[in-house]
């Protein structure tokens, strides 16, 4: 059974360190448990800040600096804070040429991120992908799961004034 000496941490409650050590308890005998481990703790946290990184390793007894490779290495993890809505940005050939690059200036000026960055409210992260599949409705961004073509950097803020 893990113990409860998790460091104090501003983004874990106790209640996700109770789901966490829930989660740690149920996978302590399984081989090759570390992915899922991180996996379901990343959904509970929303991401892998490196305390709990340590304390995942020492929970299932597996070094720090391995449980931080597999963390760093698949990009389904991510080592820093998300914010509560995910901006992808197409900047595919066919979002580009019809102007996506000065709706993302117009997103970085106002909310001060840029790729891969999340805003201090961590209100939004902002993600650059090569292609949505939409081209037809280009340029195209997607909040969430909700597809947003025709975007231009007149559209884009009042676009993502609806997410609070």
């Amino acid at each position: 059974m893990s113990d409860n000496s998790f460091p104090v941490h501003q983004d874990i409650t106790d209640d996700m360190l109770e789901k966490i050590n829930n989660i740690i308890d149920s996978n302590i005998q399984k081989d090759g448990a570390l992915i899922a481990v991180l996996r379901q703790c990343q959904q509970i946290v929303g991401y892998l800040p490196v305390e709990l990184i340590d304390y995942i390793g020492q929970s299932l007894n597996i070094s720090s600096s391995e449980v931080f490779g597999v963390a760093s290495f698949y990009s389904l993890f991510s080592l820093t804070p998300k914010g509560r809505h995910t901006v992808k940005v197409c900047m595919g050939t066919a979002c580009y040429v019809k102007g996506i690059k000065e709706a993302v200036e117009r997103i970085s000026n106002e909310y001060k991120i840029g790729f891969g960055e999340t805003t201090e409210d961590r209100r939004f992260s902002l993600e650059s992908v090569r292609c949505l599949g939409a081209c037809g409705l280009a340029p195209v961004v997607v909040v969430n799961s909700d597809t947003h073509g025709d975007v231009s950097s007149d559209k884009i803020l009042k676009t993502l004034e609806q997410y609070q």
